[in-house]
């Protein structure tokens, strides 16, 4: 039986030629944005090496979780700063010519009843596609950046990302991996936390968890109490209680070849509190190792400052302050269940995960070493 014609046509319309998918150029930019509860940071980079080299960037704090803890809902206002965030965003993205991105959003949007109706304020007043990622996701990215981090001496591995509204935790095995190759084994978990078989031994992720307790939440969560040493024990204990389901939780681990990479603006202040900086570089703060105790007498100094005195401390941010105690019991309690002499401090996270993700399934890294 002949085929059928298009009605009215004398004969069948030319075969369109479907045009080659656009082959990456290692000059091509890349942009990742991360929409946290707290704030709006995106990246533009160039893939360099093994690594890339940021072009251009942007931080604001728009505290989109604010009053999200009380009434499950992003307020009006909070939406309205996020919107006005992203223009700025989509002009340095059209600015730079960008064509390769990924823009995210986290756990202030994932627990919003409204959390997609800012998707679509964001799409239609912005000119941005924003994508709610799960936890897990979340996690894997944050892992993935901290990879240059990683010693070649490490068997087992803690990496911890505070965020604004959840905390995720994700613990790796490496001591099946040649130790060459083992920064280079958590690179590979872009792809999962169940990577296929491939020519490489792959790093073994233990146990994770997303504790839906960060900075902005945790602090909303025990407003109520007046004294400020009762209310950070009592945020510290809290959070322990929430890692009771991690099954490394309390784990007889050696110090030798274990270590702990912490990424997020806890840990960086409290490492420039560390180190006196008045100013911060970031130069001095990422891949800075700090130990238990010195995280210990950082903490104590804050809390011996009291909240004024934080407020007028030229190590905290500013829009740190509000949030460097809540931060600091999660801290705390971490380095209770897990102490350690070798806690990597990280000045990266979800951006720069999303940014080797993607130059790394594009193939414009360099395999090499970090």
């Amino acid at each position: 039986m002949a085929p059928k014609r298009p009605k009215g046509a004398g004969a069948f319309p030319k075969a369109v030629a479907t045009p080659a998918p656009r082959k990456p150029d290692p000059a091509d930019l890349y942009a990742a944005l991360d929409l946290g509860t707290n704030s709006c940071r995106m990246l533009i980079a160039q893939p360099k090496g093994s690594q890339f080299h940021v072009v251009d960037s942007f931080s604001k704090s728009v505290q989109l979780g604010a009053g999200l803890e009380a009434s499950g809902r992003l307020s009006r206002a909070s939406i309205s700063r996020t919107v006005q965030a992203m223009r700025i965003c989509k002009s340095k993205l059209d600015r730079h010519k960008v064509q390769s991105m990924r823009l995210v959003a986290t756990e202030a949007c994932r627990r919003a009843t409204n959390g997609k109706d800012l998707i679509k304020r964001v799409k239609n007043e912005a000119g941005l596609q924003l994508d709610i990622i799960q936890p897990e996701e979340e996690a894997r990215l944050a892992v993935v950046s901290c990879a240059p981090l990683v010693s070649t001496k490490t068997e087992q591995l803690l990496v911890v990302d505070i965020g604004g509204g959840s905390t995720e935790l994700v613990w790796i095995d490496l001591s099946s991996v040649p130790r060459a190759d083992r920064p280079r084994a958590i690179m590979r978990l872009y792809t999962g936390f169940q990577p296929t078989e491939g020519p490489f031994p792959a790093a073994k992720v233990v146990d994770w968890i997303s504790v839906p307790l960060g900075v902005a939440t945790l602090k909303d969560q025990f407003n109520d109490v007046e004294d400020d040493a009762a209310r950070f024990a009592l945020m510290s204990w809290h959070f322990e209680e929430n890692l009771a389901e991690f099954s490394p939780y309390a784990s007889e681990q050696t110090r030798e070849g274990f270590q702990i990479i912490g990424t997020s603006g806890t840990v960086t202040t409290v490492a420039a509190s560390h180190l006196g900086l008045k100013r911060y570089d970031r130069n001095k703060v990422d891949g800075l190792r700090m130990t238990s105790d010195q995280i210990d007498t950082v903490i104590q100094n804050y809390l011996s400052l009291g909240p004024k005195g934080r407020r007028n401390d030229p190590r905290i941010g500013r829009d740190r302050q509000a949030l460097i105690m809540s931060g600091s019991a999660i801290l705390q309690a971490l380095m209770r269940v897990w102490p350690t002499d070798r806690l990597s401090v990280a000045d990266r996270g979800l951006r720069e995960g999303l940014l080797y993700a993607q130059m790394s399934a594009d193939g414009v890294l360099e395999d090499g070493p970090f």
